[in-house]
C-alpha cells in the first residue's frame, strides 16, 4: 500500500520550505514538491532584508509590523551565520515626510516589537560622520535605526535541509500536475520530467506564491477566491558606492522607497521596484525602464551619478501579494492571507502573500489549520510542539550570535590555507557545517578543481549532494553570488563539470 503523508506542500520557497521543517519537527509525514531550483523565484529574487517594514505604519498594519519585528532577533538567533544585523539611514529631504512624523514613526518602530539586542534609533548628522560620504550637500541629517540582513536563498534551503533531516521528503524540480479528492485525503500526481509518480497525502498546502490561484484550480477545480497580486520587484547592483556599512532607504518623489545596500563587499544594492506585472512567470527579468528608475532614484541623493553603464548585474522577482483592493502597488499589503477549502473532509490550505520576514510565523499559522484536519492522536501531539522552530538553530547556525568573528578564525586556524575571505565567506554559507565541505582538507588542492573566486569541487559537490542544487546558476547565483566575480566562461565550466557528473553516474 502507498504511504500516505500527513501533507502535501506544493512550492518549495521560504514558505514551503518552512512549513516542511515545522511539520517535520512536530512528528508529521511531510511531503514537498518544488517545479523549479529551491527558492528559485521569488524567495531567491528579495531586497534580503528582515524587517519590519517602516513604510507599512502609514498603512496602520501594526500587526504585520510588530509580528516582523519580532521575527528580525528569533531568526538573527537560529541562523546567526547567514542573518547579521544592519543598519539602516534615513536620510530628510526638505519637502518629504516631516522631521516630526518621522521620528514618531521611529519611536513606534523601536518599541513595538521587543527589541532586545538590536540597537535603537539615533540622529546621525552627515557632514561630522562617514556616513555622509558621497551624498549631495543639502542633506544634512538623517535618523539611524536597526533591522536585519539574511541570505535569502540560504535560508531557503537551510529549511528543507533541517526537514528533511526531521524525515521530510524534499522532491525538486517536480510538479504537480493533478490532483484527485479521496475519502481519506488526496492523492497527487507528480511529474519530474519523464516520470511520473502518485503521492498520497491527508492534508495539501498550496505554498506556490505566484502560482498559487492555478494550485486551487488545479486541486479545487475552482477559481481562487483569494487573490494574487502579481507585482514585479526588480534590483541592480552597481560598484560600492560609498565605504561604510550603512544601508540608505531613501524616500522617492512618486511616494515609492529606494533602499541602497553594502552588498558581497565590493558592491553596492539598489532596489526595489513596485509594479504590476501581467508578463510570463517563467521569463522575469528587470526591465529597461526600472534600471534606469532605481539609476535615477539613487542619483538624487548622491554627487555622483548612478549610471546604467554601472550596473554589473541585474535580478527581478514577482511578489505573490494578496490581493487587497488597493490602489498602487507599493501599497499592496505585504501580509498573509490563509484560505481553506475542505470539502468532502480532504483540506487544501492556501497561502495568499507574506513576506521573507514573517515566514516562519506563516508556517505556524499554516499548522494551526493543518492540524484541525489530522487523526486525534497527530493533531495533539503536533500542537504541542507548536513553536519549536524559533528556539532550535537551523543546520550551521548552532553557534551563539556575538562569535562569528571567533568562529572564523577557529576556521582559519583549523585550515591554515583560508584566507580571511574565503574563510568568512564558508562560514557565511555554512556556519558551523563548514567542516563538512572542507573535510580533512590540509591545502586548496585537496578541495579538487578551482572553479575560481574559492569556488572548488568540493564544495560543488557538497551543494549538489546537501543542497538539492542542479546548475551553475544553482549553485553561483542562488546558493551563492560568486557569479558577480566569475567570467562566463568560469560558470560554463561548472555547468561541464555538472553533466559530466551525472553522465558518470548514468553509466
Amino acid at each position: 500500500m502507498a504511504e500516505v503523508f500527513d501533507l502535501a506542500i506544493i512550492g518549495g520557497g521560504v514558505n514551503g520550505c518552512g512549513i516542511a521543517r515545522d511539520a517535520a519537527g512536530r512528528g508529521l509525514k511531510v511531503y514537498l514538491c518544488e517545479k523549479g531550483d529551491l527558492g528559485g523565484a521569488t524567495s531567491s529574487s528579495s531586497t534580503k532584508l528582515l524587517h519590519g517594514g517602516l513604510r507599512y505604519l502609514e498603512h496602520y498594519e501594526f500587526r504585520l509590523v510588530r509580528e516582523a519585528l519580532q521575527e528580525r532577533e528569533t531568526l538573527w538567533s537560529i541562523a546567526p551565520h547567514f542573518v547579521r544585523p544592519l543598519r539602516f539611514v534615513l536620510p530628510h529631504l526638505p519637502g518629504m515626510r516631516p522631521r516630526w512624523l518621522l521620528r514618531l514613526g521611529l519611536f513606534i518602530y523601536d518599541h513595538i516589537g521587543g527589541r532586545k539586542r538590536l540597537p535603537p534609533t539615533s540622529v546621525v548628522r552627515f557632514q561630522q560622520s562617514c556616513v555622509g560620504e558621497g551624498l549631495i550637500p543639502s542633506l544634512s541629517v538623517g535618523y539611524e535605526y536597526s533591522d536585519c540582513w539574511v541570505e535569502d536563498n540560504r535560508l531557503v534551503v537551510m529549511n528543507a535541509r533541517s526537514a528533511e533531516e526531521l524525515g521530510a521528503v524534499i522532491d525538486t524540480h517536480a510538479s504537480c500536475v493533478a490532483a484527485s479528492r479521496r475519502s481519506d485525503g488526496w492523492s497527487l500526481k507528480i511529474a519530474a520530467g519523464d516520470l511520473q509518480k502518485t503521492v498520497r497525502a491527508r492534508v495539501v498546502v498550496n505554498a506556490a506564491g505566484p502560482w498559487a490561484n492555478d494550485i486551487v484550480e488545479l486541486c479545487a477545480r475552482r477559481p481562487a477566491s483569494g487573490k494574487v497580486r502579481l507585482v514585479q520587484g526588480s534590483h541592480i547592483v552597481v560598484p560600492k558606492l560609498y565605504a561604510h556599512d550603512r544601508c540608505f532607504i531613501f524616500q522617492n518623489g512618486d511616494g515609492r522607497i529606494v533602499f541602497t545596500i553594502p552588498y558581497e563587499d565590493d558592491y553596492t544594492l539598489i532596489g526595489t521596484t513596485d509594479r504590476d506585472f501581467a508578463g510570463d512567470l517563467a521569463n522575469v527579468g528587470a526591465t529597461d525602464a526600472e534600471i534606469e528608475y532605481l539609476c535615477r532614484a539613487a542619483s538624487r541623493y548622491f554627487q555622483r551619478p548612478v549610471l546604467v553603464s554601472d550596473v554589473v548585474w541585474s535580478y527581478s522577482g514577482v511578489r505573490p501579494l494578496y490581493d487587497d483592493g488597493g490602489g498602487a502597488a507599493q501599497k499592496a499589503t505585504r501580509d498573509y492571507v490563509l484560505e481553506v477549502d475542505d470539502a468532502d473532509g480532504a483540506a487544501l490550505v492556501s497561502v495568499f502573500g507574506g513576506k521573507i520576514t514573517t515566514y516562519r510565523r506563516l508556517a505556524e499559522s499554516v499548522m494551526q489549520k493543518v492540524v484541525a484536519h489530522l487523526p486525534a492522536d497527530k493533531a495533539r501531539a503536533a500542537a504541542a510542539n507548536a513553536g519549536w522552530t524559533g528556539r532550535k538553530p537551523l543546520p550551521g547556525g548552532d553557534f551563539p550570535i556575538d562569535s562569528f568573528d571567533e568562529r572564523v578564525k577557529a576556521l582559519r586556524a583549523a585550515y591554515p590555507f583560508l584566507g580571511k575571505r574565503d574563510a568568512t565567506r564558508l562560514f557565511r554559507y555554512y556556519g558551523t557545517r563548514a567542516n563538512k565541505v572542507l573535510g580533512r582538507a590540509r591545502s586548496w588542492a585537496d578541495l579538487g578543481i578551482g572553479f575560481g573566486m574559492g569556488l572548488t569541487e568540493a564544495e560543488v559537490d557538497y551543494m549538489v549532494r546537501e543542497e538539492w542544487a542542479r546548475s551553475a546558476s544553482d549553485i553561483v547565483f542562488r546558493r551563492s553570488k560568486l557569479g558577480l566575480r566569475l567570467t562566463q566562461s568560469e560558470i560554463d565550466a561548472i555547468d561541464r563539470f555538472l553533466e559530466g557528473k551525472r553522465m558518470q553516474m548514468a553509466g
